[in-house]
């Protein structure tokens, strides 16, 4: 018998956990891809939202600008590879700027608050989340046939959970070479 208080006796539990989908294997999937969210989230805790717009270098990606890419491009993902279709109109009202300039570089988006772009990634995963809860296994590892190539809705949250850890790790660089160099110009 240990004397030790209860809680010192508690050991945390690392696993993965399904959230809710017809197959705990896709709900898993999407507990990863919940699971970048919520570092994503928690990387923003340190931004000062007065830096939203801020480009670290002439030309480059702010961190709402990676932001609004986040939430374009899973929902780019999720309309046009899995459900092979146009976007819905809840989905193109979310997403009123275009994804890329004339250049092919991000579209700058500006004078949007954290708690806007937080809302837009919140809708866009609750439109990937629904679609993806209601997949069968099949359905959910069949390729969509498409003409520059044949891609699985599995292989979309891998490559989604992976698309926002990296830009993940951007943001992360621009807030901490923020808080170094003291800058106070926007």
């Amino acid at each position: 018998m240990s004397n030790l208080p209860e809680k010192q006796l508690e050991v945390e539990q690392l696993r993965i956990e399904p959230m809710p989908a017809l197959d705990p294997e896709i709900g898993r999937a999407l507990r990863r891809l919940e699971g970048a969210r919520g570092r994503l989230k928690e990387a923003l805790t340190k931004l000062d939202p007065a830096w939203l717009d801020w480009e670290p270098y002439p030309g480059g990606n702010s961190v709402g600008t990676l932001l609004y890419h986040i939430a374009a491009i899973e929902l780019d993902w999720l309309f046009c590879e899995v459900l092979e279709q146009e976007f819905s109109a809840e989905a193109q009202a979310l997403l009123p700027h275009p994804v890329r300039d004339a250049d092919g570089r991000l579209f700058p988006v500006t004078n949007v608050s954290l708690t806007d772009h937080l809302q837009r990634l919140d809708a866009a995963r609750q439109l990937l989340l629904d679609i993806y809860a209601d997949l069968t296994l099949a359905d959910f590892r069949r390729a969509r046939q498409l003409p520059q190539y044949h891609v699985t809705p599995e292989w979309v949250l891998y490559h989604l959970t992976q698309h926002e850890t990296e830009h993940r790790g951007q943001i992360s660089e621009i807030i901490s070479w923020r808080k170094q160099h003291g800058r106070k110009d926007s």
